[in-house]
């Protein structure tokens, strides 16, 4: 009788122990990713998604990971948190996912992190600089993007201190994103016995910036941290220039895009902006810049930018992650890959990105770029914040 039961659980047993993970086949994985397509940042979700694709594209024209092509399954978000749910239940549990990779967005991906913790499913590169994609620390997070409060903490009392700034003031979106841009900056200015001498929000999706610059013209600001994201840097500085306002601006790697001068054009020249991965020119000085920014024109018909480069990068570190996990891929053996995984500096000048089971995020560090006659120029090195 024993014998008879101790077979009957074995066989009980065997489909579930041979089952393959969710998103993966015996000739596929599915990674799900989800940009704004529609909404105030689908500039950005654009390039971020055709980024992926096309190191998508090149890893399943060499045969895949170990003889298994990745699908990749794109869902728009609006850059609104409520939507970015909607498409995550879609991608998790209709489509059956394996990975949720470069989801763009730090209201969605708060939004969506519950989901994704309770479904065992990893959230791998967010385009995000929030500091919830990696603390605490927890086997599905992994993020490739310094936090926007590590990266201002370090890059504002740099510049601050360079312009010998006497008058410092922000102005920062109403959200969590904004917010951590804010408190950034904010600890940057205490580590040099300063703070700020006015404080402005507005509310995401704002279009006139007329109050908030004319409280920052009025406290003699001669510095201004943006805590803004595309159009609301352009817009916020547009009127500065039209009110003879002309402090230094800062804005963090949420406005490094080539979209500030496309938009902004001669009114935005002179932005600082903290950053890792520099923008690709089809004109750069490095050959293997300049044959990536090529390629990816001709597969896209525009230019690339540091979004493009941003999809490249975390669909590029997936690839690396699951080579490394083997043919038998789940989430166990992928969490168990990255946990060892260390990346060189790439041809964007991304920092050597290394993760362990405590070091969630690949680097901390950041630099500094400018835009100068229309073109992002980077001009610091890496810096690391204090500890």
């Amino acid at each position: 009788m024993k014998s008879i039961l101790a077979t009957l659980g074995l066989a009980l047993a065997l489909p579930a122990a041979l089952a393959q993970p969710q998103g993966v086949t015996k000739n596929e994985i599915v990674v799900g990713t989800i940009q704004d397509l529609s909404g105030p940042a689908a500039g950005l979700g654009k390039q971020a998604r055709f980024g992926m694709q096309m190191r998508v594209d090149e890893i399943n024209e060499q045969g895949g990971i170990h003889g298994r092509k990745i699908r990749l399954l794109v869902e728009d978000s609006a850059y609104d948190p409520r939507k970015a749910v909607l498409a995550a239940q879609k991608l998790v549990n209709q489509d059956g996912i394996f990975v949720m990779a470069g989801h763009f967005g730090t209201a969605g991906n708060v939004a969506v992190m519950p989901l994704l913790l309770e479904k065992n499913i990893v959230n791998f590169m967010p385009l995000t600089g929030a500091r919830e994609m990696y603390e605490p620390a927890h086997k599905l997070k992994y993020a490739m993007q310094q936090s926007y409060y590590d990266q201002l903490s370090v890059v504002v009392p740099k510049l601050v201190k360079e312009k010998q700034a006497k008058q410092v003031c922000t102005m920062y979106q109403d959200d969590d994103a904004g917010l951590e841009m804010f408190r950034g900056a904010e600890a940057g200015l205490k580590s040099i016995g300063m703070q700020f001498a006015e404080k402005t929000t507005y509310k995401r999706g704002a279009t006139d910036f007329s109050s908030q610059v004319a409280r920052m013209k009025a406290a003699n600001c001669d510095f201004v941290v943006l805590g803004t994201i595309i159009r609301e840097t352009v817009g916020a500085m547009a009127e500065a220039r039209k009110n003879d306002f002309n402090p230094t601006f800062l804005a963090s790697v949420a406005a490094y895009s080539d979209l500030i001068p496309k938009l902004g054009g001669k009114a935005v020249d002179g932005l600082y902006a903290g950053m890792a991965s520099q923008n690709p020119y089809v004109d750069d000085s490095s050959p293997a810049l300049r044959a990536w920014a090529t390629k990816y024109q001709a597969s896209y018909h525009e230019d690339p930018a540091v979004t493009s480069a941003y999809g490249y990068i975390a669909m590029d570190l997936f690839v690396k992650g699951a080579q490394k996990a083997g043919p038998d891929l789940s989430t166990e053996t992928l969490v168990k890959a990255m946990d060892s995984l260390s990346v060189p500096p790439d041809i964007f000048g991304t920092d050597t990105l290394s993760f362990s089971p405590t070091k969630r995020l690949g680097s901390d560090s950041a630099r500094l770029s400018q835009l100068q006659d229309g073109r992002w120029k980077v001009v610091s090195d890496y810096v690391k914040p204090a500890r």
